[in-house]
């Protein structure tokens, strides 16, 4: 956070007529936080305090963190520097050891079932080829290459890396006048952005790539159907974090139609690698009743999410820690602990990236006296310090 976050609080608490008491009895955050706040002694707050100061002051959560909040931290992992020296100095393919545009796509396919399964190591491997390979492909398969590194890249919070990728993602894919692969590259954009706290761009981004490819529902393709709902989930997803729930609620439900729509969710990631059905839209909608501090809520929609989902990152993973928080939210830390020993054991490169589950995990430390073997275990593998 900036160093005006006490000043921008001050300044739309007094316009609201509270005090610094009237505004924690409304919050749930302490007075004394507050205070440290507005005096510029805590500018470390976490964003979900920082939501329930917006929600008790009735405004959105942009009017405390500013129209450009820093993003979180970077993490620069050496398994993926062989692919970001490909990105950052892009080779024409090898004349020695040609291929085809086929074996490429089929390349793609194998590199977006390993990042669904989190076989990074084995992604890590093969991505660098594939991007340089993607420098002689067609637009449309460039574009779908930059695309999945892109969100490789997001997934391990390198977001300068990931920023400059999708762009070039993006302008690949309206280069191949496919409107949709160029939608699908915004939605990416639009996670990005999310995990940046710049939530009126995703938004803006969502509403405008909605607009423009709203399908008729009654004969639109699944594709058509995935992509318009995945934009409209996004912007779902920025509404709820910055506060403003009618409107996260109005597109949730437009991303709901387009699920019944589509029926069931796809298989495999032939030509769509990022899933969308009645699931998907089930998962969010548990996500966005955690984000909006109803934890009761979120445990109740978790009825209408199917059982026996696979452990992929795209959903599944990021569903069960909405749902241990939900649980922990509700001073319930044992079934909380068992879902992150479960992705512990199922998705555990994909685990150890993930910011929510250290300050899951965290929580739970904080209010024991001792710790037990599988809590010392999962700090250790999340590189948390206890």
């Amino acid at each position: 956070m900036s160093d005006d976050l006490g000043e921008r609080l001050r300044s739309v608490r007094k316009r609201r007529g509270l005090t610094q008491r009237e505004l924690a009895a409304g919050s749930g955050v302490s007075v004394s936080f507050i205070r440290k706040i507005e005096q510029g002694e805590r500018d470390d707050a976490r964003i979900e305090t920082l939501r329930r100061l917006a929600v008790g002051l009735g405004c959105p959560l942009t009017a405390l963190i500013g129209a450009e909040p820093e993003a979180p931290e970077s993490r620069d992992g050496e398994l993926w520097a062989a692919t970001r020296r490909a990105i950052d100095t892009p080779r024409a393919p090898s004349l020695e050891e040609p291929v085809t545009e086929g074996d490429i796509a089929d390349t793609l396919v194998s590199a977006v079932r390993l990042y669904h399964e989190n076989d990074y190591e084995r992604l890590a491997q093969i991505l660098p080829g594939l991007v340089e390979s993607g420098n002689g492909a067609s637009p449309l398969l460039r574009s779908r290459i930059l695309q999945l590194t892109g969100s490789v890249m997001v997934q391990t919070r390198q977001l300068r890396t990931a920023r400059t990728v999708l762009e070039e993602s993006l302008t690949a894919a309206e280069s191949s006048d496919d409107v949709l692969d160029a939608a699908s590259v915004i939605v990416t954009i639009g996670w990005l952005l999310l995990v940046e706290r710049r939530f009126q761009q995703v938004d803006s981004l969502a509403v405008q790539w909605a607009d423009r490819i709203e399908p008729r529902i009654s004969t639109a393709s699944e594709r058509e159907l995935s992509t318009w709902g995945w934009l409209l989930l996004r912007g779902s997803a920025a509404a709820i974090r910055d506060n403003r729930p009618d409107d996260a609620d109005d597109m949730m439900r437009f991303a709901q139609a387009a699920a019944v729509a589509v029926k069931r969710e796809p298989a495999g990631y032939q030509d769509y690698w990022t899933r969308f059905g009645p699931a998907t839209v089930a998962m969010k909608r548990v996500e966005n009743a955690v984000i909006d501090n109803r934890p009761d809520r979120a445990l109740q929609l978790t009825h209408d999410v199917p059982s026996g989902l696979r452990p992929t990152s795209d959903n599944r993973n990021r569903h069960l820690l909405d749902v241990a928080q939900a649980h922990l939210d509700l001073h319930r830390p044992d079934p909380a602990l068992d879902i992150l020993l479960q992705l512990s054991r199922q998705a555990r490169p994909w685990l150890v990236e993930q910011r929510l589950a250290k300050d899951l995990l965290a929580r739970m430390i904080g209010k024991r006296r001792t710790l037990t073997s599988d809590m010392r275990a999962l700090a250790d593998l999340i590189h948390l310090e206890y």
